[in-house]
């Protein structure tokens, strides 16, 4: 038997960081999306008791780093599964970019495979499994928009945010998260208005929105990545209507109303960056269906 997932991307449209917690992670507080920009996940259940990745894309690894491969072997030791099951990865997030594609792929392999081995759990149960993967894990396997909090295990669901096209841009690099978070000095941040994005997005309202943008963690990434402050850059230039950095980076994302803009935005970008997306805001939950 064989079933497709499909593992959203999202971006953060308000990201902060509030302090170290005695367990070496850090409290947050972010206003996350879903973007339709999406890797395709098939998992087929195979006799041999045991997982195989597959992926055509080489910066994927195939063996317990992949997050897809911990979601499958921590459902199988949960709930005592004797079957195995073959996951490929259809990779179109790029990968290390702050879009959450590793975590997407994990949500999307848990919701899977609980329709797969029959295992009957809600999302709710999903997501308290996903959090012991990964922090934004929780979150993807809801998808939609949501204010996560704590680690970023604690999700608030929102209403979607207004309508809009949303312009990707990632430079060649891949960015370590925990390296971005080592190097935060808190004390030195410019914190986001949180409550003020909740407000705008439950109002609809898209100027509100694209005034609230913000991420503590941009400004370390862009002084050890110059490539992605000249990104911001261009991305402004050429009509952006708000530009922000996603996650840790080091994609950048770029707010737009119009098709015509979209294009002017989409088309200069590509002369400076090889990994340029122009996609909707999705906005909706994941279901169990």
């Amino acid at each position: 038997m064989k079933l497709m997932e499909k593992a959203p991307a999202k971006i953060n449209l308000a990201l902060d960081v509030l302090y170290k917690r005695p367990d070496q992670y850090h409290e947050v507080e972010m206003i996350m999306t879903t973007v339709d920009l999406a890797d395709r996940i098939e998992l087929e259940e195979k006799n041999e008791d045991e997982i195989k990745i597959f992926s055509h894309n080489r910066y994927v690894p195939d063996d317990e780093r992949n997050l897809a491969y911990q979601a499958a072997a921590l459902l199988k030791r949960r709930y005592h599964i004797k079957k195995g099951v073959g996951i490929t990865i259809e990779k179109n997030i790029p990968v290390a970019a702050g879009l959450a594609g590793g975590s997407s792929d994990a949500a999307a392999t848990l919701r899977g495979l609980n329709k797969l081995w029959q295992l009957g759990l809600s999302l709710d149960e999903l997501a308290e499994i996903g959090s012991e993967i990964g922090s934004d894990v929780s979150f993807c396997v809801y998808g939609g928009t949501a204010l996560a909090t704590g680690r970023g295990e604690k999700i608030k669901h929102l209403t979607s945010p207004p309508k809009c096209w949303v312009v990707l841009a990632k430079p060649v690099m891949g960015v370590s998260t925990a390296d971005i978070y080592k190097r935060l000095d808190i004390k030195e941040v410019k914190h986001p208005d949180i409550s003020s994005m909740v407000d705008a997005i439950a109002h609809n309202d898209y100027q509100m929105v694209c005034k609230n943008v913000g991420n503590v963690l941009e400004q370390v990434t862009l002084s050890l990545y110059p490539e992605v402050s000249n990104i911001k850059k261009q991305m402004k230039k050429f009509g952006a209507d708000a530009v922000l950095m996603s996650g840790s980076g080091p994609t950048v994302f770029g707010l737009v109303e119009y098709d015509s803009r979209m294009h002017r935005v989409y088309n200069g970008l590509r002369g400076f960056c090889e990994q340029v997306h122009a996609v909707r805001l999705l906005g909706e939950q994941s279901t169990l269906e």
